[in-house]
């Protein structure tokens, strides 16, 4: 296999937004939460993505996360700072924020709501990768947008010299082995169900939510296939599914498990804000006990 193109490193975590229990940023508590992510297995972090809650935090919140997390786990662990929105100018906007407050990229997704055509789609991320320095990680997650990143539409924007990588939730295998094969993007698995399948056929890494609450045993899949154990990182991502299928797939939101677990481990979290409702006390019993039988 060629060498793998990893601008950011290969685990990335998709880390939550904490709060204080009154709702406002837990600046405190988020710069905690980084420095053990990173020393947990990390070696980048995604902040104001879907699961930081990025559709209900406030531009200043998000200049403010990103500079205190910049602070607390210094100047060269990877930083992917969420700017997407359904505005391209505001998205503009957030990509200039973001490199000014110390992010390393941007995670863009694509235009949610207004449903536009490939053709528009392709203007709005060249657009914003126009208007930066920054590089662009491409996020296509059409189960949430309501548009796909087509692979033709892919192919094309991998030719701006700052289009650079894409984070995969679009359930598209082949489509997503196509894109690998034909660019030199550096495809990250959105999906924690992929996280082996996905690199095994040339992908960079991941970006993990449940990375928020297992980050070495995350690390740990990629690393063992690195060291030609496919057997081993196999067992490990077996190890991490039924924790997967608790978090993830459930009719709750990611964002809302994962940090019903990491309140319940005494981890900074804090709530979630609506219209998100938090997890009820049998659905984060359950969550625990699970966490405890594979993980304690």
């Amino acid at each position: 296999m060629r060498q793998r193109n990893a601008p950011f490193g290969r685990t990335l975590c998709a880390m939550v937004t904490p709060f204080t229990s009154a709702g406002t940023l837990d600046v405190d508590g988020a710069a905690r939460l980084a420095t053990r992510l990173v020393d947990g297995g990390c070696d980048g972090l995604v902040l104001n993505g879907t699961t930081g809650e990025s559709p209900t935090t406030t531009d200043a919140e998000k200049r403010e996360l990103i500079a205190a997390v910049r602070s607390a786990v210094g100047p060269t662990v990877p930083l992917v700072a969420g700017v997407g929105t359904a505005d391209t100018r505001h998205t503009v906007e957030l990509t200039l924020a973001a490199e000014k407050a110390g992010a390393d990229a941007a995670l863009v997704v694509t235009p949610y709501y207004s449903r536009p055509q490939q053709d528009a789609v392709e203007a709005h991320f060249r657009q914003i990768a126009d208007a930066t320095g920054l590089p662009l990680m491409l996020y296509d997650i059409p189960g949430r947008t309501g548009t796909r990143i087509t692979p033709p539409t892919m192919i094309r924007l991998a030719q701006h010299p700052r289009i650079i990588a894409v984070k995969d939730c679009s359930y598209d295998f082949l489509g997503t082995q196509r894109v690998l094969a034909e660019t030199d993007l550096a495809y990250y698995a959105g999906c924690e169900e992929h996280i082996l399948p996905l690199y095994a056929v040339g992908a960079s890494g991941c970006v993990s939510t449940i990375a928020n609450v297992v980050p070495e045993q995350v690390a740990g899949i990629l690393a063992a296939f690195d060291a030609g154990d496919a057997a081993l990182a196999a067992e490990l991502q077996s190890r991490v599914t039924p924790l997967t299928e608790a978090l993830m797939a459930s009719d709750l939101p990611g964002t809302v498990t994962v940090k019903a677990l990491l309140n319940t481990l005494n981890l900074p979290a804090g709530p979630v804000r609506a219209p998100l409702l938090a997890a009820d006390a049998g659905t984060t019993a359950e969550l625990l006990a699970l966490y405890e039988a594979g993980f304690r």
